[in-house]
């Protein structure tokens, strides 16, 4: 033959047909027109792409190796020019770039389904040590008609009259490299090599239906605002009976009249009267676990933090709970009977404090001085 195509592709003559496959695309990836786009690159691309069409084919390849003509039969018509043949692979050059080749075949009607979110509202002692909820959802499930088949009882899916079952069709076009063939989804079955011709009454072909379920789900402890939780396999079911998506459980937490959460700790604030913050007392205050005893030392101070270890929430996943802080605030009164301001009067008295001076907290700033550090630009 006038032209070696192994030394055209640079293999040896008992290459593999892989190792000839990776020398074409080593090759075609350096000589494409689109990468090297003047007239002599493109001869020599028309070279390999012809050297590869024929090693690549093993009848093609037997009969160049005997000295015969590979095209003789006509299955290389139009390949003698330097071109494509008829038959030539167009997916071996898209492979050559792109590393792999397109799929080929026909596609399964099954496909996943989607995922779902669903929002639930929980108090904060449910947030707190985890429940059990009952969720109703709006969803798709396999239809029991068909079971996911999508045809009418008793029929089946058809073999495509247009791919034969192939899911594709091809299609030869000229351009200027000679004759190329490409492949497409088959426009009659979309692709699926087969023909719905009875669908079923109940899900019309896509083999699911609507409907309502109720499924039972565990809160786990420590879940707060926000938390999503996802339940695998609680979704959709997908077209055709494929397999279902998953369902998350967005968090909503109800804000309380009491307690404000911060983490896994809760806070709240008492109010406590003058004389008792003064003289010490005790509380019943609330927590979650129940009403609970606390103290207030005398001589307590209104903005003061009083901590109830391990009253808090749960922590997720851990073991342990957060804190309670309660903050007190002095209650000083404000309408005072005649024996009841007396008796303060004569408190201030003995304390001295009838006129007090009137102290400024460290590191604060009467209104003069603020004034002038503003004006100064401080």
């Amino acid at each position: 033959m006038a032209n070696d195509y192994y030394a055209t592709l640079g293999v040896r003559r008992d290459a593999s047909a892989d190792e000839i496959k990776k020398a074409y695309r080593r090759l075609a990836r350096e000589l494409h027109p689109d990468v090297n786009p003047d007239p002599a690159t493109q001869e020599k691309f028309k070279e390999i792409t012809q050297a590869y069409e024929v090693l690549s084919d093993p009848k093609k390849r037997e009969m160049y190796d005997l000295g015969a003509d590979p095209f003789a039969s006509g299955a290389g018509a139009g390949a003698g020019a330097g071109g494509f043949g008829a038959g030539f692979p167009f997916s071996d050059i898209m492979d050559a770039f792109f590393g792999t080749a397109t799929q080929r075949g026909p596609r399964s009607r099954a496909r996943r389904g989607r995922n779902g979110t669903v929002r639930v509202e929980l108090d904060l002692s449910e947030t707190a040590f985890g429940t059990t909820r009952e969720l109703t959802v709006d969803t798709a499930v396999v239809c029991d008609t068909c079971s996911g088949a999508g045809t009418a009882p008793g029929t089946h899916p058809e073999t495509c009259d247009m791919c034969h079952g192939r899911g594709e069709v091809q299609q030869v076009t000229r351009s200027f490299l000679g004759q190329v063939m490409t492949s497409r989804a088959c426009p009659q079955c979309g692709g699926y090599g087969t023909m719905i011709r009875t669908p079923c009454t109940e899900c019309s072909g896509d083999g699911r239906v609507r409907t309502r379920r109720t499924i039972k789900v565990r809160i786990p402890a420590g879940v707060e605002n926000g938390t999503h939780i996802q339940l695998a396999g609680e979704g959709e079911v997908g077209p055709g009976g494929g397999p279902a998506g998953d369902l998350f459980l967005e968090i909503v937490e109800r804000p309380h009249a009491i307690f404000e959460r911060q983490g896994d700790d809760l806070h709240c604030t008492v109010q406590v009267p003058m004389t008792a913050a003064a003289l010490g007392t005790s509380l019943i205050v609330e927590t979650l676990d129940g009403p609970e005893e606390i103290d207030i030392r005398p001589g307590t101070q209104s903005g003061q933090v009083i901590p109830m270890y391990g009253r808090g929430v749960k922590h997720l996943n851990e073991s342990g709970r957060g804190d309670l802080m309660i903050h007190v605030n002095i209650e000083t009164p404000t309408k005072l009977d005649e024996e009841q301001e007396e008796l303060l009067r004569k408190l201030a008295s003995l304390r001295g404090e009838e006129r007090p001076p009137g102290k400024f907290a460290p590191g604060q700033q009467g209104f003069f001085s603020r004034l002038r550090d503003a004006f100064n630009g401080r």
